[in-house]
């Protein structure tokens, strides 16, 4: 027998892997409740103004304070908002094989050395510019001077980042690599982080559910009490996001089974 939704709720995702993974999460919660979802797919700060004009409901997952703490503070000038849940603790890093020795590379000024700049690849690729990770890249390739030493950060597409790492890897090739964590690719590579004295990177950032609070009456205060409660990890969303992007399992059927197996559903 087909469940028979009572509501409609939106919610705004950024298209990268690991935020399909909680938003995927987070939908199988509401459906659980007896929500139908609508899952609409955009870059960084194009959801925040989806969320400012009520196109969505809400928006999952942001990295708050820092890495999209300025679109919250801009949203905020005309809505009022509602945190919810920690679905993870992500943080940026950058960083570089580990087969690239350590006493050569530990840290972000290293990459001047003359050795290091010999062997290193100049090329630096990143993910959309509107990543808290981009954005910390630009200042970290202006304010350690690395375009001098001949560096180039480039932003692309997701799919640009992680094919550029992957064949650097496959060549034995010494490489800059902007991530962040959660990510499936520290599943599937050995990778060191660097140091950074200046700490451009940031600290850590608190991934949470943004609520419209216009929207607050959708829910009932058991729901929204359900939702705040939702706890996840990096460790949690890196292996969902590698059984999806690397085994190619489906993704709403990862992540309930997931869900089931650690009680997190209302079963209706």
């Amino acid at each position: 027998m087909r469940l028979r939704y009572n509501k409609l709720i939106t919610i705004g995702v950024t298209d990268l892997s690991f935020h399909r993974v909680t938003a995927s999460l987070l939908t199988n919660v509401l459906r659980s409740m007896g929500f139908e979802v609508n899952r609409v797919y955009s870059p960084h700060q194009d959801n925040f103004d989806k969320l400012r004009y009520g196109e969505l409901d809400m928006l999952t997952s942001a990295w708050l304070p820092f890495s999209d703490g300025k679109y919250k503070a801009e949203l905020e000038k005309d809505v009022s908002i509602l945190e919810l849940g920690l679905f993870y603790e992500p943080y940026s890093i950058w960083a570089v094989p580990d087969y690239v020795p350590e006493e050569e590379v530990s840290e972000i000024a290293d990459l001047h050395k003359k050795n290091v700049a010999e062997k290193m690849r100049p090329a630096i690729q990143g993910v959309c510019p509107g990543a808290g990770i981009s954005r910390s890249s630009v200042k970290i390739m202006n304010l350690y001077g690395l375009s001098k030493t001949g560096y180039r950060f480039f932003t692309g597409t997701e799919e640009c980042c992680y094919t550029a790492m992957e064949r650097a890897f496959a060549n034995k090739e010494w490489v800059v690599v902007p991530l962040w964590k959660p990510n499936f690719l520290q599943h599937l590579y050995n990778i060191r982080e660097l140091k950074d004295p200046k700490g451009l990177l940031g600290p850590v950032d608190r991934a949470v559910l943004l609520l419209r609070e216009d929207r607050k009456h959708l829910f009932s205060e058991d729901q929204l009490r359900l939702l705040d409660s939702l706890r996840f990890s990096n460790e949690i969303i890196s292996d969902l996001d590698y059984q999806v992007s690397i085994k190619n399992e489906e993704l709403d059927t990862v992540t309930k089974r997931w869900l089931l197996a650690h009680n997190k559903l209302v079963l209706v």
